[in-house]
């Protein structure tokens, strides 16, 4: 019951963020909006204020917003001038892009909140020392603290390892404080091959030492924090480019990669369990996967309909309805068969490895 409730939850909050921004660029330009609907399907709840009509539908697995406009044309000249349609190429690909930006812009917003409340962060701490290793060599010990790596400080487990991994074969000064007494320690950092996320091979530099699992509250300052959730924001996003590039070149398997509602539900469910901030981060990377998957050049995506006021643009005028008709009927076959391939995917991983906990 937690997975399905923090999954609608997730589900509902990254969808009416997106479509909110829809909205609201479509408020700006003029552009009557019909309905706003969170979730596809039959209408559970609705209510009309104003002009428009605001609906939960039975399937919660997307949303939408309908504007006058699109999708036919407005006969009736005195209300072309609120259809979309009728609106510059500019205000359109302000109102599909909308939708994206609103995705990226909450995902910022709560990294922001998060950096300003402080984040728990790894202490570099030694837990376990591996046998025969660089770090058993220096007789490093469990519970051994590192607070300098030549000469800098360090405060943070993620410090520690990145210095480590760019120092392969290359002795290293580590202060460590061991009951509360600083010792100097020589390691020299082992060269190994290993694969990152995406499946490729790299050199890094590894001593043999596990975390203890010991952590701190990191809190940052205001510009800090700002600073602090626009690059991780960046950061995320490019590894999601990079990781659909290495899809799409087929150099990571698309049955490995590809993850449906169930995982979804299983991770929402984990991160719900522990703790809120844990469950909105999970939010704030579901929702820059949404921002980025919805602008793929895919008809019925925000993408497509980018794609096709491009060639409008090109063309000086619109594709014909039949091009359009066709085009989204394959896209939105794309998009139904990419959903049942992940619910396969899901099932298969549940099959071979069990529940998630």
């Amino acid at each position: 019951m937690l997975s399905i409730i923090a999954a609608i939850f997730l589900f509902g909050f990254v969808i009416f963020i997106h479509e909110l921004g829809h909205f609201i660029l479509a408020k700006i330009n003029g552009v009557k909006v019909i309905t706003f609907s969170i979730g596809f399907g039959p209408k559970l709840i609705k209510h009309k204020i104003g002009e428009t009509e605001y609906a939960l539908s039975a399937i919660p697995l997307g949303g939408y917003v309908q504007l006058l406009g699109m999708g036919e044309d407005v006969e009736d000249e005195a209300l072309q001038k609120r259809s979309y349609r009728h609106q510059t190429i500019p205000k359109r690909a302000s109102i599909i892009v909308a939708g994206s930006l609103f995705n990226f812009l909450s995902a910022i917003a709560i990294f922001f909140f998060v950096a300003l409340a402080g984040m728990p962060e790894l202490l570099p701490v030694v837990g376990e020392v591996m046998p025969n290793t660089p770090a058993a060599a220096a007789m490093l010990a469990v519970n051994d603290k590192i607070v300098e790596i030549d000469g800098e400080p360090i405060r943070q487990w993620d410090e520690m390892t990145a210095i480590i991994h760019q120092s392969a074969d290359r002795q290293l000064a580590l202060t460590v404080e061991r009951d509360a007494e600083l010792i100097a320690v020589s390691v020299t950092p082992e060269s190994r091959i290993v694969k990152d996320m995406f499946g490729a091979e790299k050199e890094v530099g590894l001593i043999g030492i596990k975390p203890s699992g010991d952590t701190f509250i990191l809190e940052k300052g205001f510009i800090d924090a700002i600073v602090s959730a626009v690059t991780r924001a960046i950061e995320i996003s490019v590894l999601i480019i990079t990781f659909i590039a290495k899809l799409i070149m087929a150099i990571i398997p698309l049955g490995d990669a590809i993850g449906g509602p169930i995982f979804i539900f299983q991770v929402a469910e984990r991160q719900a369990e522990v703790g809120i901030t844990a469950f909105f981060l999970f939010a704030a990377l579901i929702s820059i996967n949404l921002a980025i998957l919805n602008l793929l050049p895919i008809p019925v995506l925000d993408g497509g309909h980018l794609l096709f006021l491009g060639i409008e643009a090109i063309r000086g005028k619109p594709l014909s309805e039949k091009v359009l008709t066709v085009a989204h009927y394959i896209g939105f076959f794309l998009i139904i068969a990419l959903i049942v391939f992940a619910v396969y995917s899901d099932i298969m991983r549940l099959v071979a490895n069990g529940p998630m906990y």
